[in-house]
């Protein structure tokens, strides 16, 4: 396993997704970075922009700032090729700043490429472990259920040739899943739209997966991605939050579930927007449905102040990073907001 060792004090992230151009997403990291935020995670959630070519991006024009997947999948690329990533990655931004984040991935969107995921907890655990094993510069042979290696190891041609500084993160919602990631991950990348009601039963099923492991919970770093809707006109803000949970309650509810949404409302939604994906007008139809305490619930979302207060209380629960996606137009007031923690 990876030897980072993190501050599980005022850490702050950034999560970006596809809305806008690479271009932006480039000035935003180097401003972030500027600004002293620690982390930038990149999302592979759709099939619009994979979460590695922008980390690469994103070390070449940086120094400092850590660079996690968010997540990619552990059934489309080989677990050879994950650890060949990285490593690439950590050529080219330097040790200690690689943060390699996998996800067991979702349907419908599996499915519709082909990609039957029953046996989900089984492939994490074999990828995840395999993954550790080249990174930690091991020769493996391994003949695992998913997984099936015979005398590989990565082959380094140019800088150090030592085990790789990366750390294996499991990007879970299920307490089952999260269980597996106490057991054998360096970390638990905790997932969004979730109250932080939820993260305590999170952190009883990490735990429990880390004493198998002879492990305890303060071994899991604990990053968090957090809805941030941020406007100084809260109605503003809460609309742009209110958008994003439509479209998950009615394309994975399971999250939502997770958190004590009610089953009415997320048939309702679901019904309303009619699957994924969903066209603009299903949407508007099925945000009407959504009340602003779902909103508040799940999301840190309104003015600066009752993001950063709730925030913390995402803190407080048991995320060791909270890593922000921004809605709204003014990425830069949320980073500024935060630049100096959430305290």
């Amino acid at each position: 396993m990876a030897e980072q060792v993190f501050d599980r004090g005022d850490r702050i992230g950034i999560y970006l997704q596809d809305k806008r151009s690479l271009q932006a997403n480039l000035e935003l990291v180097q401003y972030a970075e500027s600004q002293g935020i620690d982390e930038i995670w990149q999302a592979e959630s759709r099939l619009a922009r994979d979460g590695i070519s922008p980390l690469g991006a994103y070390g070449a024009v940086t120094e400092e700032i850590r660079l996690g997947t968010g997540v990619i999948n552990n059934w489309t690329r080989n677990t050879a090729l994950i650890a060949q990533s990285m490593s690439t990655l950590e050529e080219l931004a330097g040790p200690d700043r690689i943060l390699c984040g996998i996800g067991a991935w979702w349907d419908p969107l599996a499915e519709k490429v082909g990609i039957d995921r029953s046996g989900a907890l089984r492939a994490m655990r074999e990828c995840v472990e395999v993954t550790q094993r080249l990174l930690d510069m091991e020769n493996v042979t391994y003949d695992g259920e998913y997984v099936q290696l015979r005398d590989v190891e990565l082959d380094i041609v140019h800088g150090d040739d030592g085990p790789r500084t990366v750390p294996v993160y499991v990007g879970g919602t299920g307490f089952s899943m999260l269980t597996l990631t106490g057991h054998f991950a360096d970390g638990a990348l905790l997932n969004y739209l979730v109250s932080p009601e939820y993260n305590q039963k999170a952190l009883d099923a990490l735990e429990k997966g880390a004493k198998r492991g002879g492990r305890t919970l303060e071994d899991i770093d604990r990053p968090q991605l957090v809805v941030c809707s941020m406007d100084h006109d809260a109605d503003i803000a809460l609309d742009n939050a209110r958008e994003l949970i439509t479209q998950y309650l009615g394309q994975q509810p399971h999250i939502m579930k997770a958190s004590g949404v009610s089953q009415e409302l997320i048939d309702s939604v679901g019904e309303a927007i009619g699957g994924w994906p969903a066209d603009t007008a299903d949407i508007e139809t099925g945000m009407e449905l959504i009340p602003d305490e779902v909103v508040h619930k799940l999301t840190a979302s309104g003015t600066p102040e009752q993001c950063r207060k709730k925030v913390r209380e995402y803190a407080d629960s048991g995320c060791d990073c909270p890593i922000l996606y921004p809605l709204g137009d003014d990425r830069q007031l949320m980073i500024d907001e935060f630049a100096d923690g959430y305290l």
